[in-house]
């Protein structure tokens, strides 16, 4: 339920907190006060949109808290805890408007999306308007209080999952079967796939083919740098070799003169021992080295077909073996066609069957809800002063389509006189005809709803007298069972609620703002004698105000 609101530079709103009780409260105060404000900030927080124009001239921000005991809320509760934002029972909404256009969110102290706001707060609390009447004209909507009153949340589910998966299976049908006249483009990949198979790339030989046409392009050279150097320094009359050995030579017998003299004959020695084995690798390898010509050639051929066709598919060089993988899958895909064809209807046919006997399932259902709502509402209209009125709900196999509200077309329909055919709800009813059935649909389906927060907006437009006493009386007993707000300009409900704030405009240096206080019973009592009486309140009115309240109590 709604602890606690506090708002802070909302329209002519500075600074309001308001604590709010279990059972049935009710705002009032003169029109124009600032109710409809304080409804505003409360949609602001759980998630509805709003711009920087709702701050007043002298704030750079709003800024709303909302606090909810979820002691009852289990729906809530889950929710939360799916998205990782649970905090024990109690649950704080946040909500700031910036002068720039920015606004935060946030769930006990987390910054979210506005849409997880908005999920939420449509999970905690539910509004009633005089403007959600007109609504009743919409045949979606008609069926969306006939699901609500029902429960038919799981039937929903079903028919919603088998709905998705028949769509799926439509889809690839439909892609596979326009697939099927594209002959043109399967042998375009047929001819793809055998290139690439007759070309046969591998995705480790394209380094190696490098490494390969690099050799063999050089071969020649590189004999000649050999060649040259094993002459240089090992076979000429003046090689290095001969020359270095003499030196060595000379200086082996004086290694005991001078420790650098024995030093430089070691080096110049291993010198020796190194060159020869320098030598004698090369000469290794120029008797290994092949000079090839039709070899460089074909293998300079392979990396010219490896390049083309990879400028032909529009790939690198060493993805074409990947790329033909990629072709292989679509072509079989292709062939395949009709062997996936016939599986995939076969398929689709299975879950239409479930998704029809799903949706029979929830036409049952809605039958029988249809049955019992038409009889609650029939008797609240007639306590709500349409004695003759009636309410028929018509449940009704649509054209054979497979949508993800089922097979049923719902339409409400009402009589306001016996000898009257019925007709539906936006053909029949007036304006204020309408106001009663809605609120009569709104006091029968508040029953079985799990929102722990109902509020009254206005809801009673249009009534008065002895049927807004009944419509008071409607709105405590739904107290017992929820948290119910209603905002009203009539004394007979104001009179039924548990709990009255009044809500009043003080001026102050030129500057007009939304005060909210709760009433006690002496308060109460006047609050109620100005709503009978108007401009002046007399003796009689605080007597007929005083006994209203004592006649509830």
């Amino acid at each position: 339920m709604l602890r606690r609101i506090h708002i802070r530079n909302f329209a002519i709103v500075d600074t309001v907190e308001i604590a709010f009780e279990p059972g049935m409260t009710t705002l009032t105060g003169e029109t124009g006060a600032g109710k409809s404000i304080l409804l505003d900030a409360l949609g602001t927080c759980l998630g509805e949109r709003a711009d920087s124009s709702v701050l007043p001239n002298h704030a750079e921000r709003a800024e709303i808290h909302v606090t909810f005991d979820l002691h009852d809320a289990w729906h809530a509760r889950e929710w939360l805890r799916q998205q990782d934002l649970d905090d024990d029972d109690e649950c704080i909404l946040r909500r700031i408007l910036q002068r720039n256009g920015r606004s935060q969110s946030y769930i006990n102290g987390r910054p979210v999306p506005l849409q997880q706001l908005a999920a939420l707060g449509g999970r905690l609390i539910g509004i009633h308007s005089q403007h959600a009447h007109q609504s009743l004209r919409r045949r979606d909507i008609q069926r969306e209080i006939l699901d609500a009153f029902g429960g038919h949340t799981t039937e929903l589910a079903r028919v919603g999952e088998y709905h998705q998966a028949y769509h799926r299976l439509h889809t690839a049908i439909q892609r596979l079967q326009s697939g099927q006249g594209r002959g043109a483009e399967i042998e375009l990949l047929r001819y793809q796939v055998d290139e690439l198979i007759g070309l046969n790339p591998n995705a480790n030989e394209l380094e190696e083919l490098n490494h390969e046409q690099r050799r063999l392009a050089s071969a020649e050279e590189l004999i000649a740098i050999c060649q040259s150097a094993i002459a240089v320094l090992y076979e000429d009359e003046q090689a290095v070799q001969n020359v270095l050995g003499g030196t060595v030579r000379q200086l082996a017998g004086r290694t005991d003169l001078d420790p650098a003299i024995a030093a430089a004959y070691g080096l110049f020695n291993e010198a020796l021992v190194q060159i020869g084995e320098g030598c004698e690798t090369l000469r290794h390898f120029v008797t290994g080295i092949e000079v090839d010509p039709d070899r460089l050639q074909q293998v300079e051929e392979r990396l010219g077909q490896i390049a083309d066709l990879a400028r032909k598919h529009r790939v690198r060089p060493e993805e074409l073996a990947e790329c033909l993988q990629k072709l292989r899958n679509e072509l079989d895909e292709q062939e395949s066609a009709g062997a996936q064809l016939a599986e995939l209807t076969k398929q689709m046919a299975e879950v239409e069957t479930k998704y029809h006997a799903a949706a029979t399932e929830l036409s049952n259902a809605r039958q029988r809800a249809a049955s019992v709502l038409q009889e609650q509402v029939t008797s609240l209209t007639h306590e709500l002063g349409m004695p003759t009125g009636e309410l028929k709900i018509q449940v009704n196999l649509a054209a054979k389509t497979i949508s993800p509200h089922g097979m049923d077309d719902v339409c409400f329909e009402v009589r306001t006189a016996p000898d009257q055919r019925f007709g539906p709800i936006n053909k029949i009813a007036s304006g204020g005809e309408i106001s009663r059935i809605g609120l009569a649909l709104e006091v029968a389906t508040a029953r079985t709803t799990r929102i722990p927060t109902l509020i009254f907006d206005e809801a009673d437009s249009g009534i008065g007298g002895a049927v807004a006493e009944v419509v008071g009386r409607k709105l405590r007993q739904l107290g017992s069972h929820h948290q119910v707000l209603c905002v009203t300009h009539l004394p007979q409900v104001a009179a039924q609620a548990h709990h009255q704030l009044r809500v009043c405009k003080q001026t102050h240096h030129e500057r007009t703002r939304t005060r909210v206080e709760p009433l006690d019973e002496t308060s109460r009592t006047y609050e109620i004698a100005r709503m009978l009486g108007g401009l002046e309140i007399t003796e009689n009115t605080v007597n007929h105000a005083r006994e209203m309240l004592q006649r509830v109590n």
